[in-house]
């Protein structure tokens, strides 16, 4: 079509966006989020090992059911894709949370997907084709760490203008992502060999919205367990990058992995209701998270200060 999705999605709307977090993110948070081993270890094995294994489970029970098989391998794929290289990002920095860990995990997950992915959608699902993983990675790099690279240079020239005017950063993102997830649909349901029966996508969409709402409740409890492990900052970061799942680098795999294959729209429609449904979910509960993670950083505050010694 006219936006030419091809060039403007893969390459542009991406680029723009880690370009926006380079430009809009200290530096000196993103060094001290790199050090942060626990948080990443977290979220890469809950999204890689935790997600992928719980889904299959449940799909050995749903195997059962008169749904669409192929929107169930589908789900399958949705449980193998890595962290956003976007949603999750903007939901953050919406909330306040770790941004420059939510930044890591997203870029480190996205290029651990690039092998782990294939691996996990073979081991599941037992597609065998070659995947070329040089390709992915090299429009990985100039699409997420370079962009990322240029913001931060440019900000360093920059700096004391950004302070002063406060561009929205976050309304930027939004509408670029927003961009990226209306080219997806037009280009998945433009497909005139998708056959959906309304009984299965209803179920899909409903199995969809539960699984996001149990993940996210579960890496919450998680996370807080512990109050020494996890800021309340961290614990956002935690929450979003660990359930979220990508689009941007989850469809063109699929149809890296699954060329030739003649239900490979049916097996792309999980993903594609997925993604717009984390950032939707995402969105209704940005205000709910932000005031639970305020009151906790004021009680966590309260608690640390020295207490004033009693007169006698």
């Amino acid at each position: 079509g006219p936006l030419k999705p091809e060039i403007t999605i893969t390459y542009i709307a991406v680029s723009a966006i880690f370009f926006n977090s380079g430009l809009s993110l200290k530096t000196e948070e993103l060094t001290s989020a790199l050090m942060h081993v626990k948080l990443h270890l977290f979220v890469q094995i809950f999204t890689l090992v935790f997600f992928p294994t719980a889904i299959w489970v449940f799909l050995q029970l749903l195997s059962i059911t008169p749904i669409n098989e192929w929107l169930l391998k589908g789900l399958q794929t949705v449980g193998c894709m890595p962290p956003p290289v976007s949603s999750a990002v903007i939901l953050t920095k919406a909330v306040g949370g770790n941004e420059a860990a939510a930044i890591f995990n997203s870029a480190f997950g996205s290029f651990l997907g690039i092998v782990i992915t294939p691996l996990l959608l073979l081991l599941f699902l037992g597609s065998s084709s070659s995947v070329p993983f040089t390709s992915i990675f090299s429009q990985l790099f100039m699409t997420v760490v370079v962009p990322l690279i240029i913001g931060q240079i440019v900000r360093r020239y920059i700096k004391d203008w950004l302070e002063r005017k406060k561009p929205p950063f976050g309304a930027i993102s939004s509408c670029v992502l927003l961009m990226i997830i209306y080219t997806t649909f037009c280009d998945t349901f433009a497909n005139p060999n998708i056959d959906l029966d309304k009984f299965s996508l209803i179920i899909i969409v409903f199995i969809i919205f539960s699984v996001q709402m149990s993940f996210m409740f579960l890496t919450f409890l998680f996370s807080t367990r512990n109050n020494d492990t996890f800021t309340p900052a961290d614990t956002v970061a935690i929450v979003f990058c660990s359930t979220h799942k990508s689009l941007t680098l989850g469809i063109p795999m699929l149809k890296i992995v699954f060329a030739g294959y003649e239900h490979l729209s049916l097996i792309s429609v999980p993903l594609l209701i997925y993604h717009p449904a984390q950032i939707l979910l995402g969105s209704l509960l940005v205000p709910t998270i932000k005031s639970w993670m305020v009151s906790r950083q004021k009680a966590l505050k309260l608690t640390r200060q020295p207490k004033a010694p009693v007169k006698v």
